[in-house]
């Protein structure tokens, strides 16, 4: 295994002081400034420490690299550990690292995140549930991380492919972007679509949490509907879920983000480390960069959905049905396609 620390004083030395006793033994440190090369097929774990600012100068020169480099990563698998000084910004250089990182060519846990704010108080919970303080959590968690991306197997050929979305097909440039990739899917995949609009999947309400879990153990939800109906049994069939998200401002839509929360019910219930997740995001504009990362974090690091290398295809285009006129985007599709089948 390969930890990739990028060097920011004191934090750093700090952060692999702390490490150091959690990591197997052979383990490989990498300082990036030193260069990235020969890390394709690895298992790697980023390890961030961040200043007071929420800051590291070098931990942003290496995701420079890792977005001008395509290639850099092929074929790695990988988990994060970030550490702050105040309470804020971990989750935000996490989520712009793991897709920098796939977007080069790394896939990553479900879940690969351990996050530090400098209080600890994010541990609270878990050292109440171990019996421990904060500091030993957070050990605790590192040691789980490690353990699965050491030894956790890549997830099962994809079978059944659940795709959601909440556009018109009428107008929509998303749903036809996901008809020239599904048109290349083998056909002994089996695909399900699933179309959530006008208000068809009512958002969480925030239960409390014995309530979520007490539905999520039965495999459904206190406000039922068609998310307990529809999308959790389809949800549980799948070997991957695509999220087919239109971009208008610069956010998931309201139906795709009450998916995203409502799922926690189901999640409750069982992990999904073992299904992949894939996502189309057409932008009338730009920022479709944006709609990533609110993937990233909802459905990878906190519904745990394995990230598969470059997980995400993203176009723009505005007026109806310039998509299809995009030069190359048939081709595009095709070829990820291709690379959700490998």
């Amino acid at each position: 295994m390969n930890v990739i620390i990028p060097s920011n004083p004191p934090y750093s030395e700090h952060l692999r002081r702390f490490l150091a006793p959690l990591l197997p033994a052979g383990t490989l440190w990498r300082d990036p400034a030193e260069g990235l090369d020969g890390l394709h097929g690895q298992r790697l774990l980023f390890a961030v420490a961040l200043d007071g600012g929420g800051c590291a100068l070098e931990y942003y020169k290496m995701l420079s690299v890792l977005r001008r480099e395509e290639a850099l990563l092929e074929g790695s698998t990988a988990a994060l550990v970030v550490t702050g000084q105040g309470e804020l910004y971990t989750r935000d250089v996490a989520r712009d690292l793991v897709l920098s990182a796939n977007l080069a060519g790394c896939a990553f846990l479900g879940r690969p995140l351990v996050e530090a704010t400098g209080s600890l108080r994010n541990f609270r919970v878990q050292a109440e549930i171990h019996g421990v303080d904060e500091t030993a959590a957070f050990s605790l968690a590192v040691e789980e991380l490690v353990e699965r991306l050491l030894y956790w197997p890549p997830p099962p050929p994809i079978r059944k492919l659940l795709a959601l979305h909440a556009s018109s097909r009428s107008t929509s440039n998303t749903l036809a972007l996901w008809d020239l990739v599904r048109r290349n899917l083998p056909e002994d995949v089996a695909v399900k679509e699933l179309g959530l609009r006008n208000g068809a999947v009512a958002d969480c309400n925030g239960c409390a949490y014995t309530t979520c879990l007490h539905f999520g153990e039965r495999g459904g939800c206190f406000y039922g509907g068609p998310m307990v109906d529809e999308v959790f049994p389809a949800v549980r069939e799948c070997d991957a879920l695509v999220m087919l998200c239109a971009n208008y401002n610069d956010a998931l839509s309201a139906n795709l983000t009450a998916f995203v929360n409502r799922l926690t019910a189901l999640f409750r219930q069982s992990r999904f480390y073992d299904k992949r997740l894939y996502a189309l995001i057409v932008s009338g504009y730009s920022g479709g960069d944006l709609l990533a990362r609110q993937l990233v974090s909802g459905l990878n690091m906190n519904k745990s959905f394995y990230l598969p290398p470059r997980f995400c295809m993203m176009e723009t285009a505005n007026e109806k049905g310039s998509l299809v006129k995009l030069p190359g985007v048939a081709d595009r599709g095709r070829s990820f396609a291709g690379a959700m089948m490998r």
